[in-house]
C-alpha cells in the first residue's frame, strides 16, 4: 500500500483507462484538499517574460540536479 504525501491516507493507485487513480481503502476515490491547495498554488512562468540568465540559471540548476541524482545511483 502506498501512502498520500500529503495528508499520509493510506492509499491504493488503480488504472482507468490511460489515468492512475488513487483509491482509499474504502473503495472511494481519493481527494485531498491539501494537494489541491498544493496544486493551485502553483505559478506559471511564461518563457518570454525571462531573461536568458534567468533562463540558463534555471537549466544549470536542473541539469546540476540531474548530475548529483546520477552519482547517487
Amino acid at each position: 500500500m502506498a501512502n498520500c504525501r500529503f495528508c499520509n491516507k493510506e492509499i491504493t493507485w488503480t488504472k482507468e483507462g490511460r489515468k492512475n487513480v488513487p483509491v482509499e481503502t474504502d473503495g472511494t476515490v481519493h481527494d485531498c484538499e491539501i494537494f489541491a491547495k498544493s496544486r493551485a498554488s502553483t505559478k506559471t512562468i511564461n518563457p518570454t517574460t525571462l531573461s536568458a540568465e534567468e533562463i540558463a540559471k534555471y537549466e544549470n540548476a536542473i541539469n546540476d540536479e540531474a548530475q548529483k541524482r546520477k552519482k547517487k545511483k
